[in-house]
């Protein structure tokens, strides 16, 4: 795209004196000089802006467009071959507006981020006191996670980076993505994933928010693959918020309505609602209070079209603890679904970041205020006396 638009300078150069241009043989006047210098510095300003990872190059790439095939029509005997590259820059800017446009599946989770919930801040820190409301195995694994002395957990902004594929015989995707979470009286799980399929680009969009869940796949941001939501999709997002809550929040365990009941030693069932929704996963655990898995089978399998949803057993391998910012949580895990053929991985993810209570823009993203965290001590959450 640069070294088109630097072609441009051809034109500018004879028709503005600059030079004698003998591989341009029409005349070329000075005003028309003028517009192919102007197409020139937009084009190379549209590469520019692309190299750079500007999300709104493709407003200038548009105008590049227009302006460099103005100018070509004028001069078409020699410059038509310039028309490819504009039909390239077309596509290219069609893109660029479908995915990261006003319209976009990104910008929808830019919105969705900037306005999510903010209230009062929740006062104080978590403390030993805090983690008596827990079972022994759930205080111990909060506690590792390096939360008491830190404040309550009321959001998270996690990046992640890794692979994903459709079933135990579909190819693997690799994939980048991020998720903004938000607790109290309700929760909100905002995720957005860059997949490549085939060599082609895919996005992931979820929403969950009040209680009603969302999941969209679009090819090339242009097709959609999936379309995803009902009374099934609510079901099984809530099953991911509690892992979510589990795996990348455990300070957020002391406020979640969560019914424990302690299998043994190392294995606990959690009970968790929210709205018309209660699901149960069992949690391991290994000797240093660690959490190795999580297993529901409260979720479901979304069909390769969206049109069904099938109950099946998941499952999230966790492993590789070490310190994230302030946290020491595991930064390697699976999504594994066991189906009547067996069990198989169908994501594996590492978690590059993880920051608390801020949105993806770096704003904060406050939650209840103590008081209300003490209604929702009274949503049910309790312990086992085991």
């Amino acid at each position: 795209m640069v070294v088109h638009g630097l072609i441009h300078l051809l034109g500018a150069a004879k028709g503005l004196g600059w030079s004698e241009v003998t591989q341009l043989a029409e005349p070329i006047s000075t005003g028309l000089g003028a517009a192919w210098l102007v197409a020139a510095v937009v084009t190379v300003a549209a590469g520019t802006l692309l190299l750079a990872h500007v999300r709104w190059w493709w407003v200038v790439g548009s105008l590049s467009v227009i302006s460099s095939q103005v100018v070509i029509v004028t001069s078409w005997a020699d410059a038509k071959v310039g028309t490819i590259m504009n039909v390239i820059l077309l596509i290219a800017v069609i893109y660029g507006w479908a995915s990261q446009g006003p319209q976009s599946a990104r910008a929808e989770y830019c919105r969705r981020t900037r306005g999510a919930p903010e209230t009062a801040h929740a006062d104080g820190v978590v403390t030993e006191i805090d983690l008596e409301r827990l079972p022994t195995l759930i205080a111990a694994y909060v506690r590792q996670s390096g939360a008491v002395g830190q404040p309550f957990v009321q959001a998270f902004h996690a990046k992640f980076h890794g692979r994903i594929r459709g079933g135990s015989a579909r190819p693997w995707m690799t994939f980048t993505g991020e998720q903004v979470n938000t607790y109290g009286a309700q929760p909100s799980r905002l995720f957005f994933m860059d997949a490549e399929m085939l060599g082609l680009p895919v996005e992931v969009l979820h929403v969950f928010e009040a209680g009603a869940a969302s999941m969209r796949v679009r090819a090339c941001s242009l097709v959609t693959m999936v379309d995803a939501k009902g009374p099934d999709m609510d079901r099984a997002e809530t099953v991911t918020i509690f892992n979510d809550l589990c795996v990348l929040a455990p300070a957020a365990l002391i406020d979640a309505p969560t019914i424990w009941h302690v299998i043994d030693e190392n294995h606990v069932r959690g009970t968790y609602t929210y709205g018309a929704n209660t699901i149960t996963a069992e949690l391991t655990f290994n000797d240093a209070h660690e959490l190795i898995n999580f297993v529901s089978d409260d979720r479901a399998a979304v069909s390769s079209n969206g049109k069904s949803i099938t109950p099946q057993r998941w499952s999230t391998p966790i492993s590789d603890y070490r310190p994230v910012g302030q946290s020491r949580l595991g930064t390697i895990g699976e999504g594994h679904w066991h189906t009547s053929d067996g069990e198989f991985a169908y994501l594996e993810y590492t978690l590059d970041e993880i920051t608390y209570n801020q949105g993806s823009g770096g704003h904060s993203l406050t939650g209840p205020a103590s008081g209300n965290r003490q209604r929702h001590n009274g949503l049910g959450r309790g312990r086992d006396p085991a």
